[in-house]
């Protein structure tokens, strides 16, 4: 669906606007522009038009009145009473944005008998719990779960929300953004004040994590993105802490939901990288699936996970579910041991934030020297062997 209107009486046939357009959505038709269905609504064109030919329909163009919007929002994410450890780490760096802000910080709970998790919420450092317990928001569900965030918003007006990059998240979060008419900025690996605006400057990696986008909703409230696990430190939780939680009043008729949950199938056995404290992975330099043998027993001995790069994965060494990176898993853990990875951007888009990372390459000049906290040039297959040898040596003594 094409959403830029072109006066066509208007337009000179200029071709700047075709110019501009990150999304190949414009182009000529004759001596005039064309709209396709690869429009956005970014309005990157508008402004380069010469004689005002383009716009937006009001509903999408109509800039919010940002003075009237305030606060900091964190989505808890939470399933059966457990909540994601994504929103807790949301929790921290929205609290820092808050304080920048001067504002307040305020953290939306939704489900059924969840009081408990708002009152973590306030130890994660919540001013304010807008909290929704109702049996129909028991599991989550698309429709019912933005209902109530979608009508949260248009009440109390925060000027920022933040929702973790999980499947749940990145599914609420367009719900909720499409119905706002607002910008949402998926996930993202860094978010910060601009010191001059007051703008959420949201950074993710694009055009296939070549560059690092810092990207502003200057004109729509509110200022919305998905962060993904690990990206962010897990604060400490103050048991101390005061904070008020708001009763949200939830209109909803089990019979009006058109979807069902029947059961939860929870699969053993997965891998679990995003909450590993050690990661061992291997790419393209461990020469094919038998070279992930000496990655595990490594892995096995310092009680880490295994992790892949997405050439190795692509190349039917080792399941998906493995895979490190922006089209993979984000993860921090204290040690991450790179075997045989060149450290391309998208590698290290989702690594780069470890404690440790520790890099074995056979070429010195490999990029992921860059950020490695120590470096060993060598060949995977003699230094991962000797690697293991002498962590076992050394974990028998304690």
């Amino acid at each position: 669906m094409a959403f830029l209107i072109i006066d066509t009486d208007a337009c000179i046939g200029c071709g700047a606007c075709v110019q501009v357009c990150p999304f190949a959505a414009l182009e000529m038709d004759g001596s005039v522009a064309a709209v396709n269905d690869n429009c956005t609504a970014c309005g990157a064109c508008i402004s380069e038009c010469p004689v005002e030919a383009l716009s937006l329909p009001e509903k999408q163009a109509a800039p919010a009145d940002g003075a009237s919007y305030s606060g900091v929002w964190v989505w808890v994410e939470q399933f059966r009473g457990q909540a994601a450890g994504v929103s807790w780490e949301m929790m921290g760096q929205g609290r820092i944005l808050a304080d920048r802000l001067g504002t307040t910080l305020s953290a939306c709970v939704l489900g059924e008998n969840v009081a408990e998790v708002a009152k973590e919420a306030i130890a994660y450092g919540a001013d304010r719990i807008f909290l929704a317990d109702h049996p129909t928001l028991c599991t989550y569900r698309t429709d019912p779960y933005s209902q109530v965030l979608v009508d949260l918003v248009r009440e109390y007006k925060p000027a920022i929300f933040l929702l973790g990059a999980t499947t749940r998240g990145r599914d609420l979060a367009g719900s909720v953004a499409t119905h706002l008419y607002t910008g949402l900025t998926a996930d993202c690996t860094g978010l910060e004040i601009d010191a001059e605006t007051g703008l959420l400057q949201q950074t993710r990696p694009a055009f296939g994590g070549n560059i690092m986008a810092t990207i502003l909703t200057p004109n729509h409230r509110p200022q919305m993105a998905t962060v993904r696990h690990r990206v962010f430190e897990m604060p400490t939780p103050d048991p101390a802490r005061q904070g008020q939680i708001v009763a949200v009043p939830v209109d909803l008729e089990e019979a009006e939901i058109v979807t069902k949950v029947l059961d939860f199938i929870i699969e053993e056995g997965e891998v679990n990288l995003a909450d590993a404290r050690v990661i061992v992975a291997g790419g393209r330099g461990v020469g094919g699936p038998e070279g992930f043998a000496p990655l595990r027993e490594l892995a096995q001995v310092l009680g880490g996970a295994v992790g892949a790069s997405r050439s190795a994965v692509d190349a039917g060494w080792i399941p998906y579910a493995h895979q490190v990176g922006q089209t993979g898993r984000t993860v921090r853990p204290d040690l991450y041991i790179a075997c045989g990875i060149s450290g391309a951007i998208q590698h290290r888009a989702g690594m780069s934030t470890s404690r440790v990372i520790v890099a074995v390459n056979k070429d010195p000049e490999a990029p992921i020297f860059e950020i490695a906290t120590y470096g060993i040039v060598g060949d995977v297959r003699d230094v991962v062997p000797a690697l293991t040898a002498q962590f076992r040596k050394k974990l028998s003594r304690q």
